[in-house]
């Protein structure tokens, strides 16, 4: 939260809304450069934002979208509910060029605009707008000069007395003092915190300048490396206007933020350096122009690896030019990483925190870059107890802590499928919101899903954590109980991945694409409730899934059954695969898992977190895919709910790993 204590109070409306721009270009050779990716941000009444971020970012053609200079690709700009569709008086551009006249005075070139947008105002009154904002600047003794006759901060006084003089809604400042030396800049900063504090100006800034952000702005707006340069991470300034330079400067968060500031843009610079080395190998390109077209490709048998077993089954592989692709069925996560790793396995559905994990090098593994470019699934887990502890009465997590509170002498193990997997982070996520340390007051142990009932049954372990259909089987063999579903703690999740090497990524582009592409088809398929009961019959043969289609059916076709006593339910995004844009691949997803494998020991958090992140989710690979099967390849926008209300902000993602009571040292590591 901002605590500007002094500024006038904003609205609680959303001012300007910028709704998931892209900005693409069309290229000379038939090809297309997109600019901007995804950008979405609302800005209130009275706030200054700034935009920084290197050369080719984007910065400039944001902010010509905003002000109707341009057009935006997909999505669009709403100032105060309305579309922005060409420029207009409500919002007034100031560039870094002045843009003055030469053949006009000051006052005329001032009155110039005034006369335009109020022309239906008498004379008299219009010239008392100029004179006024001829002084708001402090260029009386100027007024009658001519542009060549001013410095360059005179002429850029002139080009924001322009611009304040029709009274715009919007203020867009482009690089407005990058001219300019420091001690004319200096005084510049100062009159426009002045007139923005007295007027409650909204004004969105480009500058190349920390300092010159952190001064002027009530959030500062950090944009990636292009091509499709989105936003990085939103700092909060929470100086108190009105603001003095020294003041600024001796505040106690000044030289935090300043620095975070510094090592995103240096963490950018050298994201560019890195993607500039890389050496593009030509493979042998095949009759559909792929680099490789047999691929072998790991699934785990479980109801969420519909995805890859129907592109195989109803020919999407084929379809887009991977004429032999052979699923292997692995005997666990264990084996799914290691096969990735070593080069055996091309491609692999993987859980959802594995890329990171291998990227990181979790448990102090050799770090192997594994890349995704797409979510097969969400949600599809649940949490299963066993009926010992439903018949001592455990229905609910509070009863849970009842009954380990009591019993101290019994050790209660859980199961988990893998460290990185989203059951892993749920199940903990579950326990600690309850005020049970999942390391402490229990054991956590890792168990291939297809052992887990077996292990319930067998009493080796006292629950789990797990995809279907190995939670409504305990339930039909009467050895447990659903105690939560997925939906229940976080619904729509990030379950299930594709994941391949980073280095085979780049090696076989067109081979990723197409894969993607294949895998997207059979999403859609697979979340097309009419092809369910033919889907549940595949997976259910030996060499899927390898289960009585009844035990398929629940959640995914049928009411949903807990083995609690209550009536089962029909939940229609208990396995989600496509709708809701299901599969583009989340940053601020995939950065709320980072927290949760940091907050538990399992990685460090990394200090360039945004690198690692952007690194990891291809979502460059994603848009190509979609947009080839004219499917939308934006984001969800939708925030991170958990259902103990904990809310979750992106931009200061230590603050929140830092934030919980129950947690393991936090170590933060720069990778």
């Amino acid at each position: 939260m901002l605590t500007n204590i002094d500024k006038p109070q904003k609205t609680t409306n959303t001012f300007v809304e910028i709704d998931h721009v892209d900005r693409v270009f069309n290229l000379p050779n038939g090809g297309q450069y997109i600019a901007l990716k995804n950008i979405e941000l609302k800005i209130q009444q009275g706030e200054f934002i700034s935009l920084i971020g290197h050369s080719g970012c984007g910065k400039s053609t944001l902010l010509n979208i905003i002000a109707g200079l341009d057009r935006a690709t997909t999505g669009g700009v709403t100032l105060e509910g309305r579309e922005v569709r060409e420029p207009g008086p409500d919002r007034m551009v100031v560039f870094q060029n002045y843009s003055l006249l030469p053949w006009l005075t000051v006052r005329e070139n001032i009155a110039i605009a005034v006369d335009e947008v109020f022309k239906n105002k008498p004379a008299g009154e219009r010239r008392q707008i100029v004179e006024h904002h001829i002084d708001l600047v402090g260029l009386r003794h100027a007024a009658n000069s001519r542009p060549c006759e001013l410095s360059g901060g005179m002429k850029q006084r002139v080009s924001i007395a322009r611009a304040l003089a029709i009274r715009p809604k919007l203020l867009l400042l482009d690089e407005p003092f990058g001219a300019l030396d420091a001690l004319t800049r200096g005084s510049l900063q100062t009159q426009l915190m002045k007139i923005c504090n007295e007027h409650q100006l909204t004004c969105v800034m480009v500058t190349h300048d920390v300092d010159e952000a952190l001064l002027l702005s009530d959030r500062i707006v950090m944009l990636t490396n292009g091509p499709e340069a989105h936003i990085g991470q939103i700092l909060e300034v929470p100086i108190p206007r009105p603001r003095d330079r020294l003041e600024v400067i001796k505040h106690p968060s000044y030289y935090g933020l300043r620095n975070e500031m510094i090592y995103f843009l240096n963490q950018q610079k050298q994201a560019k350096k890195r993607q500039a080395a890389k050496v593009s190998t030509p493979g042998i390109i095949s009759k559909h122009g792929l680099e490789k077209i047999n691929l072998d490709i790991g699934f785990i048998p479980l109801t969420d690896a519909a995805p890859l077993i129907i592109a195989q089954e109803k020919g999407f592989f084929a379809q887009f030019g991977l004429e032999q692709v052979t699923l292997h069925r692995e005997s666990s996560w264990k084996e799914v990483a290691k096969g990735v790793g070593t080069g055996r396995l091309d491609a692999a559905q993987m859980v959802a925190g594995m890329p990171l994990a291998l990227t990181l090098g979790a448990g102090d593994k050799t770090p192997v870059p594994v890349v995704t470019a797409m979510t097969l699934s969400r949600n599809g887990n649940a949490i299963t107890l066993s009926q010992k502890l439903q018949q001592k009465g455990v229905n609910s997590l509070s009863d849970l802590k009842t009954v380990l509170q009591a019993d101290t002498e019994k050790n209660h193990v859980l199961g988990i499928v893998h460290p990185a997997s989203m059951q892993n982070l749920l199940l903990r996520y579950w326990l600690a919101a309850g005020g049970i340390d999942p390391d402490r007051d229990v054991e956590l142990t890792v168990i291939s899903p297809p052992q887990m009932v077996s292990a319930l049954r067998s009493g080796t372990i006292d629950g789990y954590c797990v995809g279907g259909p190995w939670n409504t089987h305990a339930v039909r063999d009467q050895v447990g109980f659903v105690a939560a579903t997925a939906l229940d703690i976080w619904g729509e999740h990030p379950e299930k991945v594709l994941g391949v090497r980073e280095d085979w990524a780049e090696k076989y582009p067109q081979t990723h694409i197409a894969l993607v592409k294949a895998l997207l088809s059979a999403c859609e398929y697979c979340d097309d409730i009419r092809n369910r009961p033919e889907i549940a019959e595949i997976l259910a043969r030996p060499e899927y899934v390898g289960v009585a289609t009844d035990c398929i059916r629940p959640g995914f076709i049928d009411p949903y059954e807990r083995g609690d006593g209550t009536e089962a339910e029909f939940l229609p995004s208990y396995n989600q695969f496509f709708v809701n844009k299901a599969n583009y691949p989340e940053r601020v997803e995939m950065l709320w898992i980072l927290t949760q494998l940091a907050r538990w020991g399992l990685v460090p958090f990394p200090k360039n977190w945004v690198d690692v992140v952007d690194r990891i989710c291809r979502t460059d690979v994603f848009g190509v895919a979609a947009r080839d099967l004219e499917i939308l390849d934006i984001g969800r926008d939708q925030p991170i709910h958990i259902f103990d209300g904990k809310a979750f902000n992106p931009s200061h993602p230590i603050d929140y790993l830092k934030s919980f009571p129950i947690k393991r040292e936090i170590r933060i590591q720069e990778f």
